[in-house]
This record gives structure tokens, sequence and C-alpha cells, in this order.
């Protein structure tokens, strides 16, 4: 059988993809492949992320097959296993974008929160359904929709269990961008490649200092800006930058990424 997932690298951009037709379905080895892809780019980390996925759903959402028979105590170690790779992604020092071309169920949905943006179709459809085998979602996914939407909002989508559009979700502060259906791929990567080739440690900056704001409210944020913000004037990157604006005038100022 081939792999669920492929990641592959194209220049600053790493492309993780899921690739399991029809439906990409989340089964043990479709967890154990994001996973270990989560871990390879912790330990090796690209200067931008775009999650995707072929096929003509995102993911139709997990195998129930894997939660048949569970203890307790086995369902608390799944969670902790997939929650741990769920914060791998979130916490790479570089910008993450995840495209959603079509429905996207449960545990896509839940990696989609754990990236720093969001972008889909305006025929995406998106679901934590959870509830029609007795669960909540426990790949991180309330915690981090509530912290988009607000916590009325995370409740009605999982209470409900339903389809909610991207145009829907881009007004609960869920979605970032909707595009057209034709030529989203393309749109996606070219956003995300754009991302990418940045300043990258001005990015990672950036993500350090909204999740302190998250995690500890505005003033801990405020703390940390002198230690993960001064460094950058040493940077290649804020030197030559500044030199070409200060040469060439606004809008021509360049760097390398770094």
């Amino acid at each position: 059988m081939s792999a669920p997932l492929r990641l592959e690298r194209d220049g600053a951009l790493a492309v993780m993809t899921f690739d399991a037709p029809p439906l990409n379905l989340f089964n043990r080895a479709m967890f154990d492949a994001f996973g270990a892809a989560v871990r390879e780019l912790g330990a090796d980390p690209p200067r931008g992320l775009l999650i995707r996925a072929d096929h003509r759903a995102v993911s139709g959402g997990v195998d129930v097959h894997e939660f048949d028979g569970l203890s307790a105590q086995q369902g608390a170690d799944l969670w902790t296993e997939l929650i741990a790779s769920a914060q791998i992604l979130e916490d790479l020092p570089c910008p993450t974008i995840f495209a959603a071309h079509a429905l996207c169920l449960t545990a896509a949905f839940e990696i989609a929160l754990a990236c720093d943006l969001l972008i889909a179709t305006e025929s995406a459809r998106f679901g934590l359904v959870e509830i029609v085998v007795g669960l909540t979602p426990s790949m991180g996914g309330p915690q981090r929709l509530a912290e988009r939407a607000g916590p009325a909002r995370a409740k009605e989508l999982i209470y409900t269990g339903g389809l909610f559009g991207a145009a829907e979700l881009e007004r609960w502060n869920v979605v970032n961008r909707v595009l057209p259906d034709e030529g989203f791929d393309e749109a996606a990567r070219a956003f995300a490649r754009k991302i990418a080739e940045g300043p990258t440690v001005a990015h990672a900056a950036t993500k350090a200092i909204i999740a302190r704001q998250i995690a500890d409210g505005v003033r801990a944020a405020d703390a940390i800006v002198p230690e993960v913000s001064g460094p950058l004037f040493e940077t290649e990157d804020l030197r030559v930058a500044v030199q070409s604006f200060l040469t060439e005038g606004p809008g021509k100022a360049t760097y390398q990424g770094r």
C-alpha cells in the first residue's frame, strides 16, 4: 500500500498532502504518517508549510473502526498522542497554512485549526461531527475553535454536528479567506509560497508574541517583545531591507528570507 500522506519540499515551502483515496480517512496509518511528518518538520523546520489534500474530499473524517472496543485508558492514550502531534504543528516556528478544497471533517478540521491560517474554496464544508458516535472532538478542535470563533460558536458547531460552509466560517473568523473553486490549488500554493519566502525569523517572532498573548494576555506578550523582536535588528534580512528601503524608497525593500 502507498503511504497515506506525502511530505515534500518546494524551495522555502514544505507541502503536506493527504493522499488516501477516496476520502482521506484518518485511520492508524494516517495518524502515524501525520505524527511522523510533523516530527520531521519540527526537527528541520521549513520557512513555511502548506497542508492540502488530493481527491474529492479533504477528509471524510476518522475511520470509526479505530474507536471500536477502546477502553477509557486506550482512548485517553490516543488523545494524548494526537494532541501532541497537533501541538508540534502549532509550535512550528514558521507560518502554517491549511488549504481546504472540499469536505473537511473531524481530525482534518482539527489539524486545520492548529494551523496559523485556513483558506478554503467557496464550496468547502467543515464539520466536527463526532456526536454521531457519542464523542467530542479530542484532537484539540474545540479549544482552538473557541479561540477563533468564541465559546458559544464552538459549542454550536460541535453540539449540532452540522456542516458549515466556508463563507459562514469566514464570518466567524475561523476561515481566513474564501477563494473560487477554479484554480484553488494553484492559488493556495502561490499564497503559501509568498508567505514562506518572507522574513522567516520575523514570522517566528510574530508567532511567539501572539502565542503568548493567547496564553497569558496582552501584557505578558508585551513583556517578551524585547526578547523576541530585539534580535531582529541583527538579522541580515532587516539590515539589507532597511538599506534598500533607504536607498531605493518605499515598496522596493528586499531581503533573502532567513
